[in-house]
């Protein structure tokens, strides 16, 4: 690597010497190879058209044989074929002060930035190809790219220098386009239906609106402790008290947690808001949105995700957990009439693992669900009426107090979306947020703290309405048929290389 580096520097410094900067400062292209292919694809082997054209790329591939060379470069449009005649560049290059066929050979390498002219040329064995007349050095590469048969097949390499990655594999540079295509689909969504996007602040003095644990930092000036937001959640009630019905933030959250195939500390996701609904409502929303995006994002509502078929087309199942934990496991958490022990007794007997955290049958019945169901739920599934206990922000259930209107939606089995009818009643609010204090004192980093001021937002006094959040990673690994969330996030967070210091 260290000789490869040492050559092309001196390729670099050559070009100097000849009088061209080997790192321009811009390049004028004419027209995208997206373009050339759909407008002139038509052209019969041999043929050419005049049309001057310019075009910017990496070197790919290059072939050179005596006075003819065929180079293949790639930009975010795709990639084309240069037809290199060394006749035609060289008598340019005798009048005007460009570099030669020769210039071409001694000092292009794969990996390079170069600029082309030409016009359009469909080659005898129906290449369509840019005729080159001109040729200029954009950037010249010092270290080669992994090798093209072989690619880049170090997984941990491809997540540390995703450049690499999206150079030499087509699909992580494909996973990208569809994310970025995804997201701006689920803005253009909302912004049709009247929902306002909100920026809410990243940098908080309470870190609420989940259950998690926040980075923390510390401000100078004021000299207080800050969190990284842990959910938008609190802030968009705040501008629904304010007035705003319809609104939604889509962006990163934080939090302080462990890292797998399917958690990430900073991620994506969209949190909506909507006055005068209930989760009943938003859990329409979410059915219609995500089948929306599956259908414009893949063209069918009928996808594969890992050799497995997801059908979104037909309607959702809607179960809720007390129904699904015993459709499962055989377990009744009704028949237990609030005795603890004798539940802890039966889910022993399944092999389900307790904590001390548990002390609950609320808590409980979620780590049965978690343990034993949730991995099995693979079609669209929506488990509905959620325990108070882990639930300190929904609305009461219609007739059961010690459950919530709340729902989470399972595909492949993994949370893609958690939503609630909003408790918007101030008092009921500020006990469970003593609740949540009260664990928070007890060792529990998760628990939720005491937040004044929103507090005082809802005793101004909070509409009806139905919150939701989508985890934009989770979604675009459905729609990607990735297997790790780090395929889908640019720019993963990764333990730190440990490098050797030489001496």
């Amino acid at each position: 690597m260290s000789d490869i580096r040492e050559t092309r520097l001196f390729k670099s410094q050559s070009l100097v010497q000849k009088g061209f900067n080997p790192y321009a400062e811009k390049f004028d292209i004419s027209h995208s190879i997206k373009f050339i292919f759909e407008k002139y694809s038509f052209l019969q082997n041999g043929e050419e058209f005049d049309l001057d054209v310019s075009i910017a790329g990496r070197v790919l591939a290059k072939r050179v044989m005596g006075k003819i060379a065929f180079f293949t470069i790639n930009n975010q449009d795709g990639q084309i074929q240069l037809y290199l005649d060394k006749q035609i560049i060289n008598n340019l290059s005798k009048t005007q002060q460009v570099l030669s066929f020769e210039d071409l050979k001694e000092f292009v390498d794969i990996g390079d930035w170069i600029g082309v002219y030409g016009t359009i040329k469909k080659t005898n064995k129906g290449e369509l190809s840019i005729k080159v007349t001109k040729w200029e050095m954009l950037s010249k590469s010092l270290q080669p790219l992994p090798d093209k048969w072989h690619g880049l097949t170090d997984i941990e390499k491809r997540y540390r220098q995703r450049y690499l990655d999206l150079i030499v594999n087509p699909q992580s540079k494909n996973v990208f386009k569809i994310r970025a295509k995804c997201i701006s689909f689920i803005r253009r969504w909302l912004d049709e239906r009247n929902f306002l996007e909100i920026e809410t602040p990243i940098l908080q003095s309470e870190a609420g609106g989940a259950e998690a644990r926040p980075f923390i930092t510390h401000h100078n000036t004021l000299d207080i402790p800050l969190y990284l937001r842990i959910a938008t959640e609190l802030h968009l009630k705040r501008m629904v008290v304010g007035g705003f019905e319809k609104v939604y933030e889509l962006g990163r959250i934080f939090r302080n947690e462990g890292i797998s195939t399917r958690h990430n500390p900073e991620f994506t996701s969209v949190e909506i808001y909507q006055a005068f609904s209930n989760y009943i409502d938003m859990m329409d929303l979410t059915e219609e949105l995500i089948k929306d995006i599956v259908s414009d994002i893949c063209g069918s509502l009928i996808i594969k995700y890992q050799n497995i078929e997801i059908d979104f087309s037909k309607p959702w199942k809607r179960i809720s957990m007390k129904e699904i934990v015993k459709d499962y496991t055989g377990i009744d958490f009704d028949a237990f009439n609030g005795d603890l022990n004798l539940a802890k007794k039966a889910v022993k007997e399944i092999d389900v693992e307790l904590s001390k955290k548990i002390n609950t049958l609320g808590r409980l019945l979620n780590e049965v669900f978690e343990q034993k169901v949730e991995s099995k739920l693979v079609q669209p599934t929506f488990i509905v009426d959620y325990p108070i206990e882990i639930s300190p922000l929904a609305r009461p259930h219609f007739d059961n107090k010690e459950m919530v209107q709340r729902f989470e939606l399972f595909i492949v089995g993994r949370e893609l979306a958690n939503a609630f009818s909003e408790l918007i009643d101030p008092v009921d609010q500020r006990e469970r947020m003593q609740l949540q204090q009260a664990l928070r004192d007890e060792g529990d980093l998760e628990a939720h703290c005491i937040d004044e001021d929103f507090l005082n937002a809802l005793e101004i006094g909070m509409p009806p309405t139905g919150g939701l959040g989508i985890g934009i990673d989770r979604l675009i690994m459905l729609i990607t048929n990735s297997p790790s969330i780090r395929d889908v996030i640019p720019f993963p967070l990764l333990k730190p290389e440990i490098t050797s210091i030489k001496s």
